[in-house]
């Protein structure tokens, strides 16, 4: 079993309110995330994931307990947002977005910027022509995988994914959820994928946590959680999972 990449212990995050007290979106959670896993948050809109998820990338602050990664280098933890198309600058080319990204890191010389560029295109399974296109020429599957091209760049460990897949159809989601385990299967990655669609976590995900009005009711191995699931809310999302197996490859 691998040592934990991600561990969290009674953390809570407040949303502060003019003239009243704070809203805390987050109640005191508690979970620990192993080295190589895919592991999933669950849970409807309003339950706190995505504002988890922001915390645990430094972007939303911590009311109380701590989220501590394991000793990295700096940019080793990169996120990728559900809105892809709008996360990418519309005046830039998919190249020089990735290029800014290598030089503003100083992750690539100037001169192999290009043939690092091609690399990365080709690892999310675009050709290198992309490259001079424009997110507006692109689709919402060639988009999304533009981000994860760009946090690829970085050279991650772990990749905090916030519902990559919800605007996307299922034969899309598909192969995007098929690509994500690929890249953790060939650079060793950990991936949190947040989801509140249980049929996006079903086949990829080790183990997983669900959410409801900001604290975990039901944690295990995603194999366990689906087949005997033991929280009524659990139960429900269930319920209203579509049968996308088939989509996905075993």
């Amino acid at each position: 079993m691998n040592a934990p990449i991600l561990t969290v212990r009674d953390l809570a995050i407040d949303y502060p309110r003019p003239g009243k007290p704070p809203f805390r979106a987050v109640k005191g959670v508690s979970f620990d995330v192993r080295e190589n896993e895919f592991f999933g948050i669950v849970g409807e809109s309003g339950c706190g994931k995505s504002t988890l998820a922001r915390a645990l990338c430094g972007l939303q602050p911590i009311a109380s307990g701590d989220a501590a990664f394991a000793p990295m280098p700096r940019g080793a933890v990169q996120m990728i947002f559900q809105d892809a198309v709008g996360s990418l600058n519309p005046r830039k080319t998919i190249g020089d977005a990735l290029a800014e990204v290598l030089a503003v890191h100083r992750l690539c010389p100037a001169d192999r910027r290009d043939a690092r560029i091609a690399t990365l295109l080709d690892e999310v399974g675009l050709p290198p022509d992309v490259a001079a296109s424009y997110p507006r020429e692109l689709s919402g599957g060639q988009c999304q995988r533009i981000s994860i091209a760009r946090a690829l760049a970085m050279n991650p460990r772990v990749l905090i994914a916030d519902e990559p897949v919800s605007a996307l159809d299922v034969s899309v989601q598909a192969r995007v959820l098929n690509l994500l385990a690929d890249l953790r299967a060939r650079r060793n990655l950990t991936i949190l994928l947040i989801s509140h669609d249980l049929a996006v976590v079903r086949t990829v995900c080790d183990r997983l946590i669900v959410m409801h009005a900001g604290e975990i009711v039901e944690r295990g191995p995603a194999r366990t959680v689906f087949a005997n699931p033991t929280h009524p809310y659990t139960k429900t999302l269930l319920a209203a999972v579509p049968d996308v197996a088939a989509a996905l490859r075993p």
